[in-house]
């Protein structure tokens, strides 16, 4: 019986289609589904260990220009200041062990680059948060108009950059965190004032109404070991003028939140298409069982062990789970992969592909899957079939 089994689907080419179309929107579901989550959760994760702070200090205007949500899946998205005064009221506030300032400079079109990048200015002395991150692609300092940019910046390392009119070196392309700041350019302080000085030359007034020092746009704090975050939180909103103090942790409830009712729905589709796809295909494995009598009677006289029957039949399922499961897994990997970028604009949340070995790991696993299902659908029509008294059959259908 070597061979047969592939000589029987070949024999039949409308019903093999079928079963193989069926279980590619089965392998395409999974497949898509699990990297869509998987993407999501990524995403989620490495924003939350880029980030790295408790507290969050903004200029008392920023809500009004930036969703805090926004803030931490778009970067930095806008300009709002305060200066340099509110870090030394944020440090006298008790529990804060580290405040690290950072400037914006509002989103331009640089000369290189086909998409809007926002400048981030870092302190590298207290800094916590962006420089970790950089020192894994650039393990020396900034030095003055140096760049870090992010992955998506069309600028590679000893490149030089234009931002507005003055040119920046870039020293380090940094890991994709799958958010806007995969479009940021990162510099140090002193960088920052000369780019905000020309920004000033070029008509874009970043002026405060009470000061002309230092223009901050953000302060991250790190709390003290043993105090609580939400009280330091609610001193810092009392003893800070005009800025507003909100915790990293909620702002990531949000799109947390946001994740979980996303990965719930596609969830529950996965699960519906589940059991779809195991009906019609117990239903189509059942209505082939009396289709097929005659042919296992046949069989059967031949000298055909009923085990050898079973075997046929899920040899059969086999071979039809697996060209229906590559097929769907090429599909959703065609559909998913090329366009990251449309469905993380689309999702409006934090959105990081597996890797190579991750995305391979899924796909085998949907191929087991799509390969279980097959087996189970059929085991039952396999069994009845090897049931089948020759004989009887036979004289049934002369």
């Amino acid at each position: 019986m070597k061979g047969l089994p592939l000589k029987n689907l070949l024999r039949r080419p409308g019903r093999t289609a079928a079963l193989v179309l069926l279980t590619a929107f089965l392998a395409l579901s999974v497949f898509g589904g699990s990297v869509v989550v998987s993407s999501l959760r990524s995403g989620l994760d490495s924003l939350e260990a880029r980030l790295g702070a408790d507290i969050i200090v903004m200029p008392a205007t920023a809500e009004s220009k930036v969703s805090f949500k926004n803030l931490l899946l778009q970067g930095t998205a806008g300009a709002y200041y305060f200066d340099a005064a509110t870090l030394d009221a944020v440090r006298e506030v008790e529990g804060v062990e580290i405040a690290a300032p950072q400037t914006f400079l509002a989103s331009l079109k640089a000369d290189c680059c086909a998409v809007k990048v926002q400048v981030i200015g870092i302190d590298p002395d207290v800094d916590f948060t962006v420089k970790p991150w950089i020192q894994k692609s650039y393990t020396r300092e900034l030095s003055d108009m140096d760049v870090a940019v992010g992955c998506e910046v069309a600028a590679d390392v000893g490149e030089d950059l234009r931002i507005y009119d003055m040119n920046t070196h870039v020293v380090a392309k940094l890991a994709r965190t799958g958010t806007g700041l995969d479009t940021a350019v990162y510099c140090t302080m002193d960088t920052m004032r000369a780019l905000l000085a020309a920004a000033e030359a070029k008509g874009v007034t970043h002026k405060l109404t009470t000061d002309t020092g230092d223009l901050l746009s953000a302060i991250y704090v790190r709390v003290k070991d043993g105090w609580d975050v939400g009280k330091v939180n609610n001193a810092l909103n009392g003893h800070v003028r005009k800025a507003t103090a909100v915790r990293a942790r909620s702002m990531f409830t949000d799109v947390s939140d946001s994740l979980t009712g996303i990965s719930r729905t596609v969830t529950l589709l996965i699960g519906a298409v589940w059991a779809l796809a195991f009906a019609i295909l117990v239903i189509a494995f059942a209505m082939m069982t009396r289709e097929r009598r005659r042919e296992f009677a046949v069989l059967r006289l031949l000298g055909a062990s009923r085990r050898g029957l079973c075997r046929l039949m899920l040899t059969e399922s086999a071979l039809c789970s697996l060209a229906g499961g590559a097929l769907g897994v090429g599909v959703a990997a065609a559909a998913v992969f090329p366009f990251a970028a449309l469905i993380e604009e689309r999702l409006g949340l934090p959105y990081l592909m597996p890797g190579a070995a991750a995305a391979l790991a899924l796909a085998a696993a949907t191929l087991l899957a799509t390969l279980v299902i097959g087996a189970l659908a059929s085991g039952w029509a396999a069994y009845r079939l090897s049931r089948v008294d020759p004989g009887t059959t036979l004289r049934e259908g002369a």
